[in-house]
């Protein structure tokens, strides 16, 4: 009988040495003669602990990690195949707390399957979703979706039942599913990790929605930085269309060319279209007039590949978890300078402190932590006397924050935050798509006027020039982009005035 041993194939289990440790058991097995097999899944999301390498037992899976390739001769010597004790030996994976304390729901199957095989997703309970879409029938799947309270995974947080119902009822010959995967917000890595570990739940998700609304074809667009995961889906699509599940839906991949601000719906049909990345004024809304002209719906990937789940077990099961407005689960993504690093999958409703300090551990330097952005780089700071916040959307947005795509970025006690909120306009002004006045010239001299903060020149003064020109922003962009960079330059003033009337030398200003 062969053994089965699960090595991480994902970029960030790549990035420190899992193809090294594939290749090393690789070439153990085949000189110690042993009857193995190693299976390239995606990445579980402990990143602390990666590559960590998984061994198929007669008493269930094994864990070892952070296993490097100089590792493998001994763990092999000491019975890897058997999984038996060694210093690097975690145990079942599921009993590790970090993976014990969440409820996984959309990242149910990423780690496990090997994410190229199709048996394998349909033998993990892949594709009862779309059979039970079938059923329900296309207006029935809308209503699921509704019930199920599945908010936009991506920033907004906008209803998805909402979004497909507005797109089902308007008439059109043609329409479209577009999946947003331009994951650019700092600390973020989920879309990465479901194309990179479970592609078809994307496909299936997208299919799903497509036959609710009436749509034809998909478009799934990618960063271009993802070069793993558009490989990924590219093989993933191929195989989804040979086998036939497609069922007569087209489904393409496109490249994104770099631009943060394509990760906004209307920018991100116009680069589709094939012109430069700038934000459409609305109304029309997409789901009315949106890629080509046509009715589409545009969702970011972690929702659609949520939807399989919702449609095989129910929209009551999923709308059961989490709290208020903020239904199901999300993925959190921790990142920055923490202990535990990684994708956290859990109802909504847990506490900022409770992911910090518990789940993360705290920071990885040891030192004290002093500020906590979450959703991206438009996010707010939030500093340890706001970690009783719950994690949800309306809780959230009360503080004047940000859930995003769920990423949590940590700071210790050695960050300057001044030069945080800098660096928040100088990032809107970089990335601005030109399009509006107040996104492209208000963050430039935003950050000229911090820069004069910095320098000691007119503090009150310039702070409240900063005050004015961050309503501007908030009141005047077109999109996200210029409408929430006030979040974090207001959040760091608000918090933490102490750095912006510090006295400095002239050397640290950039």
């Amino acid at each position: 009988m062969t053994t089965r041993i699960l090595v991480p194939g994902d970029a960030a289990a790549r990035a420190v040495g899992a193809d090294r440790v594939a290749a090393a058991l690789q070439a153990g097995i085949e000189r110690r003669g042993l009857a193995a097999a190693i299976v390239r899944t995606g990445s579980r999301g402990l990143f602390w602990l990666e590559p960590m390498v998984e061994v198929e037992t007669a008493d269930g899976r094994i864990a070892y990690g952070p296993v490097a390739a100089a590792d493998v001769a001994g763990l092999l010597d000491a019975g890897l195949l058997e999984g038996k004790p060694h210093a690097l030996r975690l145990g079942r994976p599921e009993e590790i707390p970090f993976l014990k304390r969440q409820t996984r729901v959309t990242f149910a199957r990423c780690g496990i399957v090997d994410p190229q095989s199709l048996d394998d997703y349909r033998a993990h309970g892949g594709y009862r979703g779309l059979a039970r879409a079938r059923e329900l029938g296309p207006a029935g799947t809308v209503a699921e979706v509704t019930a199920s309270g599945l908010r936009g995974r991506g920033g907004a947080g906008f209803p998805a039942g909402v979004k497909w119902q507005t797109a089902a009822d308007t008439p059109a010959g043609t329409k479209y599913i577009v999946c947003n995967a331009d994951e650019g917000d700092s600390g973020t890595y989920a879309d990465r990790m479901l194309m990179e570990g479970d592609p078809f739940a994307v496909i299936e998700g997208m299919t799903i929605a497509g036959y609710a609304v009436g749509a034809a074809m998909g478009y799934l667009y990618i960063r271009s930085e993802y070069p793993d995961a558009i490989l990924a889906m590219e093989r993933a699509i191929a195989t989804a269309r040979h086998a036939g599940v497609l069922d007569g839906f087209g489904l393409e991949v496109r490249v994104g060319a770099g631009a943060y601000v394509c990760g906004e719906e209307t920018a991100l049909l116009e680069s589709i279209e094939g012109r430069r990345g700038q934000v459409r004024a609305k109304p029309p809304l997409p789901a009315h007039r949106g890629l080509f002209g046509r009715p589409t719906v545009v969702n970011n990937l972690v929702t659609l590949a949520t939807v399989p789940a919702i449609l095989a077990d129910g929209a009551a099961a999923y709308a059961a978890l989490g709290t208020g407005r903020s239904r199901g689960t999300m993925p959190i993504q921790l990142a920055g300078n923490v202990r535990h690093g990684g994708l956290f999958e859990a109802p909504f409703g847990l506490t900022l402190g409770k992911l910090v300090e518990t789940v993360g551990g705290g920071t990885a330097s040891g030192r004290p932590v002093r500020a906590v952005q979450v959703g991206g780089p438009l996010g707010a700071y939030f500093p340890p006397a706001l970690f009783d916040t719950p994690f949800d959307y309306e809780a959230f947005a009360a503080r004047d924050g940000l859930v995003g795509h769920g990423g949590v970025v940590v700071f210790d006690d050695t960050v300057d935050m001044a030069h945080q909120a800098r660096f928040a306009l100088e990032f809107c002004g970089i990335e601005s798509c030109g399009k509006c006045t107040p996104c492209r010239i208000g963050a430039v001299r935003g950050k000229e006027t911090v820069d004069r903060i910095l320098a000691g020149e007119n503090r009150d003064a310039n702070l409240a020039l900063i005050e004015d020109l961050c309503q501007t922003l908030r009141d005047g962009s077109l999109c996200a982009l210029g409408g929430f960079t006030p979040f974090p330059v207001m959040s760091a003033i608000r918090h933490f005035p102490e750095d912006f009337r510090r006295r400095r030398l002239p050397a640290t200003v950039a």
